[in-house]
């Protein structure tokens, strides 16, 4: 393997990592007036469905460019062998599974070092205020989230795999990713992302498909956005 093809798999990681992406994005978001927060210093509902949907679309492009370039499959890298139907029935299994994941991981950070819960008010919780935020927040998590965040998993997982020191090493580096980005809403919740992103990348690299991480993600963070408007918070 040339040292060419591993610095190019290394720039096709980042790049899709999300953070560039949704730098850029953030910048041409503030260049047309649109703000991250209201009045309060709460989130801006439209800001953060415009910048996720945005990002979703370009990330995802951006996955499919770089399949297409090394003239790749997305149909074997994304659903493998397996029966749709059946990982579809697997994916519904893994949203209470998820669920049980993260409350555990959260009921053994608290007991241990309670002082990671170091934020008291999620502040996804202010994008849920009205039905009509609500809804559209339930469609955001479930696109950006059990689509475009698992598509971008097995991307990132397979480039490990094949240049940058293998799969286990991806799902370890991706893992953290996916909880720094997770870190507003505080430093346990974030420790618990970062493993259950673990639990799903494991899922994908054992079966070959995202459509089971896809409908535990996508039914989880949906389940999230009830939590949001029944229980509050």
């Amino acid at each position: 393997m040339l040292p060419i093809e591993r610095a190019a798999a290394a720039l096709e990681v980042v790049l899709c990592s999300g953070f560039p992406t949704q730098l850029i994005i953030i910048t041409v978001l503030t260049t047309f007036g649109m703000r991250p927060t209201v009045g309060s210093g709460r989130l801006s509902p439209a800001f953060v469905f415009s910048l996720t949907l945005v990002d979703t679309v370009v990330l995802v492009g951006l996955v499919l460019f770089f399949l297409r370039a090394h003239r790749e499959s997305p149909r074997e890298m994304f659903l493998g062998s397996r029966a749709p139907r059946r990982e579809l029935v697997f994916g519904l299994a893994l949203v209470p599974v998820s669920f049980a994941v993260v409350l555990g991981v959260l009921m053994i950070l608290q007991l241990v070092v309670p002082g990671l819960r170091n934020v008291p008010h999620n502040p996804l919780q202010d994008l849920a205020q009205t039905r009509g935020n609500a809804i559209m927040f339930g469609l955001v998590v479930m696109i950006a989230g059990g689509v475009r965040e698992e598509i971008q998993r097995a991307f990132v997982l397979r480039r490990f795999e094949q240049y940058l020191g293998g799969g286990g090493v991806g799902l370890i580096v991706f893992s953290i990713t996916f909880g720094l980005g997770h870190l507003p809403q505080g430093h346990d919740v974030a420790i618990a992302t970062a493993i259950l992103g673990a639990f799903w990348g494991a899922i994908y690299l054992g079966r070959r498909s995202i459509l089971g991480p896809m409908v535990g993600h996508a039914g989880f963070n949906l389940a999230q956005v009830v939590k949001f408007v029944v229980a509050g918070g």
